[in-house]
């Protein structure tokens, strides 16, 4: 296996554990964060975050076509750059505890170099 693949296969696993736990396990992750996990909103966009995280997993992993999988991958570079930026802000804010905020904010800056990596060859062709 190549490191593009490597790389694609890597974070569709990423996205498909943090999105199915989101998804079953809303309590269990807000924990994570240091957040109330028995807030019923905070439930809600943690499961909408992991139905969006598992399809993008999902989609990721199953897709053939070479330019969808580019657009997915370009998409995912959007979306993950934004989770980073959003966590690190949280963070610094006071919003979410500062671990809780650091291991947010690192998945998701790992995220974003998985996109790259898996989509290099073909953004350095043009």
């Amino acid at each position: 296996m190549n490191a593009r693949s490597f790389a694609r296969y890597s974070l569709a696993g990423i996205r498909l554990v943090n999105g199915v736990a989101a998804l079953l396990a809303p309590q269990v992750v807000a924990r994570q964060l240091g957040a109330d996990g028995m807030q019923p909103a905070l439930s809600h966009v943690l499961r909408m975050f992991g139905v969006r995280t598992a399809f993008i997993g999902a989609e990721l992993l199953f897709l053939q076509d070479p330019a969808r999988i580019a657009r997915a991958l370009h998409v995912g570079t959007v979306i993950h750059t934004s989770d980073a930026l959003s966590a690190a802000a949280a963070g610094r804010c006071g919003m979410l505890a500062p671990r809780a905020a650091a291991t947010a904010t690192a998945i998701s800056t790992v995220n974003v170099a998985l996109t790259l990596v898996a989509d290099w060859p073909r953004r350095s062709k043009g």
